[in-house]
């Protein structure tokens, strides 16, 4: 698509604080479904808005929240400077899912007041630290997410009673799971549980191994970005929500 985009920041009172959320969207032709996308944990920055304008560009009303605003208003990891780095740690371990949860609630209201916005059906992507976030969240909201995604998502198969293998069973729209072959924070060990988990609980969707790729591998300010292994994911995010948010495209040129 090639409309203008709109772009505005919003902060969203959750009762929990102040969410700062990038929202952008095409111009016209809308109400525009509704994609959350989750940050992964050096934080909401740049590149991620232009993923975001990316995603947006193809139809979706989207939105970028600032998922540590509950202790802070903004952060971006300084990759060369250690104390960022333990600053990143302390706030990544300070999120849980259930945090998540109750933040996409606050955004899909949100969006519900947008005449802009379409979330009737809604459309997840995390990354990482937010992987996790986007599987548990297309059951917490299953009346509402018909699709999600996660690109090397860490702790999706844990000993914890919110891991989002124990929710499958709620899932009611469908899922795509992306790991690295070569990945120190998500074995392939646990991929493939939560594949059977998947399998088991008869949920839509399907697991892909991006082989010889390194966790990270989406992200071209990491060292293992790659550019074939960003391409493809590309290929498949769009198409997940194309069919998914878009079905009046599937079987148009």
């Amino acid at each position: 698509m090639t409309d203008a985009l709109v772009q505005r920041d919003l902060h969203i009172d959750t009762g929990e604080g102040s969410m700062g959320t990038y929202v952008v969207h095409p111009a016209e032709r809308g109400p525009h479904p509704l994609v959350v996308f989750l940050m992964d944990a050096p934080g909401k920055r740049p590149l991620l808005h232009a993923m975001a304008g990316r995603l947006a560009s193809d139809g979706y009303f989207v939105m970028l929240p600032n998922l540590y605003y509950r202790a802070t208003p903004e952060f971006q990891l300084d990759f060369g400077n250690r104390q960022s780095f333990e600053r990143m740690s302390e706030l990544m371990y300070g999120m849980s899912n259930a945090m998540v949860a109750r933040d996409v609630g606050a955004l899909i209201a949100e969006a519900d007041r947008d005449a802009a916005a379409s979330a009737t059906s809604v459309g997840l992507v995390g990354y990482c630290m937010s992987g996790p976030f986007a599987l548990f969240n297309a059951a917490e909201h299953a009346q509402r997410v018909v699709a999600a995604a996660s690109f090397y998502g860490v702790r999706l198969h844990v000993d914890k009673p919110d891991s989002p293998h124990t929710r499958l069973g709620e899932v009611t729209g469908e899922l795509y799971v992306g790991a690295a072959e070569f990945d120190d924070y998500v074995p392939l060990g646990m991929i493939d549980r939560f594949e059977a988990s998947m399998v088991e609980a008869g949920v839509a969707g399907r697991v892909e191994r991006y082989w010889g790729l390194h966790h990270g591998f989406a992200f071209d300010d990491r060292p293992a970005y790659d550019p074939e292994g960003d391409r493809r994911h590309w290929e498949v995010l769009l198409d997940l929500f194309g069919r998914t948010l878009h079905p009046e495209r599937v079987g148009t040129s």
